[in-house]
């Protein structure tokens, strides 16, 4: 089906109020065909209520991609990924360093390989109009008129919460994305409340959450067990990030453990794994394609050398204001 077009000034002005005169039907704007992806073979699970499958790992252009600074390369990481059946990218509008854009450079692959690639994108703005300059923004680099999920880019508390659900604002803003067809599925992500993206998963219609993996919250809460398992019980699809971080301080365990485990736990659709080289895309794929779930005691194996990173009250991304632009 062809995409019908909104131009950037019609764009702008668009609220959940307005949606009645675009004048066509709502979620017709872009059919979506769950089996257009090619996963090359690779295992794939499907994200929630979705339906969408999506390979186990979802490729990550954050900080560690923005740190590329041979544009020639970042574009064969790209390429290699998508050929290759790495088709879930996650990025953000505030995934930039000095003068390179995430967005942008997908952009360069997605304005010839758009209907291959299942592409997420976040928006960290609150003011409903900042919101909406964003998206446009967003699309301008992605160069594309639509996007598979479109996520409030780190809940940050319920206070947060509060003011993104309030009447008219980011969460009103989204739903009419959804509606217009913008965005075929909206989400959110978050580091540092799990009771904040608990409840956002329970009483709200969101379709995704991305998570940082953090076993204790600062609280004392376990996020597998309350965040997590309250996205699970909507049907929400779950994706998990901050994965490999803990082979920073923790000796004697490898970035392909950390995958395995966090891939290995209840309810988790997926990863995603911030991408800077060739090497590390490469070896992701190969974990992908022969992953094998971990068994009860090398869980519990791994989980007990974890215990002492995820209580270190020094997880920059755990605490309130925590912006992660350049951190993924």
């Amino acid at each position: 089906m062809e995409s019908k077009k909104i131009s950037r000034r019609e764009f702008i002005k668009i609220t959940s109020a307005t949606t009645a005169a675009l004048a066509i039907e709502p979620n017709l704007i872009h059919a979506f065909e769950s089996d257009r992806f090619n996963p090359k073979s690779l295992p794939t699970r499907i994200l929630g209520n979705t339906g969408v499958q999506i390979p186990l790992v979802a490729l990550g252009t954050g900080s560690r991609f923005c740190s590329i600074d041979d544009e020639e390369e970042a574009q064969s990481i790209l390429t290699y990924a998508l050929d290759n059946g790495f088709y879930y990218w996650d990025t953000a509008h505030d995934y930039t360093r000095d003068s390179i854009i995430s967005e942008e450079r997908l952009g360069q692959i997605l304005k010839n390989r758009r209907k291959e690639v299942f592409i997420s994108t976040k928006c960290s703005a609150r003011d409903p109009e900042d919101t909406k300059r964003h998206i446009e923004e967003s699309l301008t680099r992605l160069q594309t008129d639509h996007v598979d999920i479109l996520k409030v880019h780190a809940v940050e508390d319920l206070d947060d919460l509060k003011d993104i659900t309030k009447k008219g604002g980011l969460y009103d803003v989204l739903l009419s994305m959804k509606e217009q067809g913008i965005t075929k599925f909206i989400g959110f992500s978050g580091h540092s409340s799990d009771t904040a993206m608990a409840k956002a998963a329970t009483d709200y219609n969101f379709d995704t959450m991305l998570v940082a993996l953090n076993h204790y919250s600062n609280d004392g809460d376990k996020f597998e067990e309350k965040a997590v398992l309250a996205a699970a019980k909507k049907g929400m699809g779950v994706m998990v990030m901050k994965v490999i971080r803990p082979r920073e301080t923790v000796a004697g365990i490898s970035a392909i453990n950390l995958i395995k485990y966090a891939l290995s736990l209840n309810h988790v659709n997926g990863v995603v794994i911030g991408t800077d080289s060739m090497k590390v895309l490469k070896e992701n794929i190969e974990l992908v394609r022969t992953f094998k779930p971990l068994n009860k005691e090398r869980m519990d194996e791994i989980r007990m050398s974890l215990s002492p990173f995820y209580k270190n009250k020094n997880l920059e991304w755990m605490y309130h204001k925590y912006h992660d632009g350049l951190w993924v």
